[in-house]
């Protein structure tokens, strides 16, 4: 069975860092593209990060440096390193493992609220 599983999110100050974690059961994890994906309240889902099975990266514009997406395929984890918090960053955030169209999987996201 196919678990995908975040952890790390929290309450955070603006300015303040967390580092998100997504532990995958069940794929073989590196053949999978791995993204970060986020959702605040009233918005559209948006692409965060994106790490590809060959290590490309890709960020959202609005990340400004401040994101790291990373891999480790021997544990099976995809981490987001998140630095530099702002109350905009406040969101569900959630991690999701692609390789095709029907082989595309998503946890049940993990909260992270910024604020004072």
């Amino acid at each position: 069975q196919v678990r995908l599983a975040e952890s790390g999110g929290g309450l955070v100050q603006p300015g303040g860092s967390l580092r998100l974690s997504c532990a995958a059961i069940g794929i073989s994890f590196d053949v999978y593209g791995l993204y970060w994906y986020r959702q605040a309240l009233g918005k559209q889902r948006e692409l965060v990060a994106s790490i590809s099975n060959s290590n490309k990266l890709t960020y959202g514009d609005f990340v400004k440096g401040r994101f790291t997406i990373s891999r480790d395929n021997a544990k099976k984890m995809v981490y987001l390193q998140m630095n530099n918090l702002d109350v905009e960053d406040t969101a569900v955030y959630f991690c999701n493992a692609r390789w095709t169209e029907s082989l595309n999987f998503w946890g049940q996201g993990t909260q992270v609220t910024v604020s004072s």
